[in-house]
């Protein structure tokens, strides 16, 4: 009798105590995932801007992680994911101070912070394509700072730290409009103060095409971002035991199949409207799909994934000549089109694809209310204070590189170095 009143508890504990250790574990793993992302978006950019402004677009990325990892561990995490303030706006910045290594559900704190600093690193890289190739890079390092402590945690908190979108029902998993949306909204605000690059419009406002330096580059970092998305995705279960081990195939699933859907549909979209099979835009669309199965990967089942991965691609293509052609704003990677653009499409159609209370599984109009309601939310907050950031750093401290450095490049003039020697 007493050995089994002493071997009970034991089993138990160890029970639990595995169960923490394997879900702390595949955290981790997740994050390793997303912190390799970075390299992907660097790849991207590189690949789809020229060659002089190299070292200049490695340099940009190489430091949102660098700076990012320092203060959102000093103040964005706790804005984010503290104890909800003025009725759920804006966590509690000071709770930094009381910050330890004890763990809250099933992993610790410490794994969490982790996990939430490479979701803030990406919010602020997409920052970096929508402006590139004529940012001064002091400017950069300020606005990338501002994202990091106060546009990114702030919204969200609205629904990751328990605000008032997530009291409202507001679904997004893992961030098509959190993360996604947020940066691309920034980007844009930079990207119409700070103006096209020289030579992008001609005297009659039509736009000229400014091919990147190596699609090589382009293609393996897509590859790259595809492979970290999985981590992105699938880590946003935060556990790997029980049940969400279930979730996590799913989502690993609709992820890969939102994601080839949207790189056919920008293929066929490409080939049908330049008679072209265009690959920067096949590459694009991929990521498209990415992006907008992001919000309700863990929702939606396959076929519903397939069918947000080919909205999205196939809208990508216009949304890119629409930004370019018509609103003459130059985007040099297409950041604006594929986070922004895709993140909102995918963020709402969880309204109408979520087979627990989606439009199209009777859950009626509610849900599909309330993704719109945050989509628009979240949208007015970055755009704004981006405006807002962006003009006060251009009268300031000054946003765009002069003209003669944006000609020959960015790397000599602001780095003293070229990536190709």
């Amino acid at each position: 009798m007493e050995e089994t009143i002493t071997t009970v508890p034991t089993v138990v504990d160890t029970a639990i105590g595995l169960n923490i250790s394997l879900n702390n574990v595949w955290l981790l793993l997740a994050t390793f995932l997303v912190m390799f992302m970075q390299p992907g978006f660097a790849l991207v950019e590189a690949g789809f801007t020229r060659r002089k402004n190299t070292a200049n677009i490695l340099m940009k990325n190489f430091m949102d992680f660098s700076l990012g990892s320092l203060l959102f561990w000093l103040v964005g995490y706790s804005v984010m994911y503290g104890s909800s303030m003025f009725g759920g706006l804006i966590g509690n910045p000071l709770e930094f101070f009381a910050f330890d290594s004890s763990g809250f559900g099933d992993y610790a704190n410490y794994t969490d912070l982790m996990f939430q600093t490479v979701f803030a690193a990406t919010a602020a890289t997409i920052v970096s394509g929508a402006m590139a190739e004529r940012t001064k890079f002091s400017a950069y390092l300020i606005f990338s700072i501002v994202i990091t402590l106060v546009i990114y945690p702030v919204s969200g908190h609205w629904k990751w730290g328990g605000g008032w979108l997530d009291q409202l029902g507001f679904q997004d998993f893992a961030g098509s409009t959190i993360v996604h949306s947020v940066g691309a909204w920034v980007g844009l605000a930079g990207a119409m103060i700070l103006g096209p690059r020289i030579g992008k419009y001609d005297k009659n406002g039509k736009a000229n095409a400014i091919p990147g330096q190596n699609m090589v580059f382009g293609t393996l970092g897509v590859f790259i971002l595809w492979f970290g998305w999985f981590g992105f995705n699938a880590g946003s279960q935060l556990a790997a035991t029980g049940d969400s081990t279930i979730t996590i195939g799913k989502v690993v699933l609709t992820t890969n199949l939102a994601a080839s859907a949207g790189a056919l549909a920008s293929l066929i979209v490409s080939w049908l409207r330049y008679k072209r099979p265009t690959l920067s835009l096949s590459l694009n669309g991929a990521l498209a799909g990415l992006v907008a199965i992001t919000a309700g990967a863990d929702a939606v089942s396959p076929l519903g994934a397939i069918a947000i991965g080919l909205m999205a691609g196939a809208v990508l293509p216009f949304a890119v000549e629409f930004i370019d052609q018509k609103l003459k704003i130059d985007d040099p990677v297409g950041a604006i089109s594929v986070h922004g653009v895709s993140g909102a499409l995918g963020t709402i159609l969880v309204g109408v694809f979520s087979t627990s209370d989606g439009l199209l599984y009777g859950g009626g109009y509610k849900l599909l209310g309330v993704q719109v309601i945050g989509v628009l939310a979240i949208g007015a907050w970055a755009l704004g204070m981006g405006f807002i950031l962006f003009k006060i750093l251009k009268a300031t401290n000054g946003l765009r590189a002069e003209r003669l450095i944006e000609e020959e490049g960015l790397d000599i003039y602001e780095h003293g170095e070229s990536a190709y020697n």
